[in-house]
């Protein structure tokens, strides 16, 4: 455990045999943190941490409660979450060098608070863990958040139900994840610059950038094409989670989707919930 007084860092341990598409994921992140927050921001032209912040909100952590933060990264949303109330954060990633970078965000906000009272417990622990097999007793949290997850996972389905199972029955869960515009200006315009503009500004940045920048726009679309938002949705519910909203922002670009767990049923129903999921721009 680390001795920093604004996080606890905790490892897990990773499986001994990862899928090809998480070790593909794994060599693609690893040599980004030290300038990720900056360059997501600059190649999403701004709209990554805003919505990130919209994600913060929506959870809507109220004080005393314990929120988990699966693909934490670097720990922008577990940051969010902390600006929103009095709530203690559990961040995981399975990717030692993003966590890395979550530890040093949170080591200069201690600093810069080391003028006021701070409890003895770290309100923010980071884990190093997948989001498959989360090392967490069933109903551990009351909100739960999630970011740029499914497209790295091998069964999002299967995923939906691990999220929801260490979520408290009436506890609250929402996800970003990037979109493809529905109208076609926008989606036109999205794919040129999936296709051509973000290759080549993030291969200005590094050889490394220019890989994930040639990554995303494919990987997007293949994501989709196997699990379209509707579906995603019906993984959702078929989790046992409620009250389902998608809200697209960004002309598209950016998807949210916020739900809570049903107080009556176990993360594998979900049938008494199957209403269509309400929809919404920003």
């Amino acid at each position: 455990m680390s001795g920093d007084p604004a996080s606890e860092a905790v490892e897990v341990g990773a499986p001994e045999h990862r899928s090809a598409r998480k070790r593909h994921a794994l060599a693609l992140f690893r040599g980004l943190p030290r300038r990720y927050d900056l360059l997501a921001a600059a190649l999403s032209f701004g709209q990554d941490p805003r919505w990130r912040r919209a994600l913060a909100r929506g959870v809507r952590p109220a004080s005393g409660e314990r929120v988990l933060d699966v693909a934490t990264g670097t720990g922008l949303v577990a940051a969010e979450l902390l600006e929103q109330g009095g709530c203690t954060v559990v961040g995981i990633d399975q990717s030692a060098e993003m966590l890395g970078a979550a530890r040093a965000r949170f080591a200069r906000r201690a600093v810069s608070n080391r003028g006021d009272r701070a409890s003895r417990t770290p309100p923010v622990q980071l884990i190093q863990a997948e989001a498959e097999k989360l090392p967490f007793a069933d109903g551990s949290f009351d909100a739960l958040t999630f970011t740029y997850l499914l497209r790295y996972v091998d069964d999002p389905r299967a995923t939906m139900r691990e999220l929801t199972r260490v979520l408290r029955p009436g506890g609250r869960i929402a996800s970003l994840e990037f979109g493809i515009p529905p109208w076609r200006p926008a989606r036109a315009a999205w794919r040129a610059y999936t296709a051509v503009g973000l290759p080549i500004l993030a291969r200005l940045v590094s050889p490394q950038w220019g890989e994930v920048g040639r990554f995303l726009g494919p990987n997007i679309t293949t994501f989709y094409e196997r699990h379209p938002v509707e579906r995603i949705a019906d993984y959702w519910r078929e989790a046992g989670l409620q009250e389902l909203r998608v809200r697209r922002m960004s002309l598209g670009g950016g998807i949210l989707m916020f739900a809570s767990r049903a107080r009556e049923q176990s993360p594998a129903g979900g049938r008494a919930n199957a209403g269509r999921a309400h929809a919404g721009d920003a």
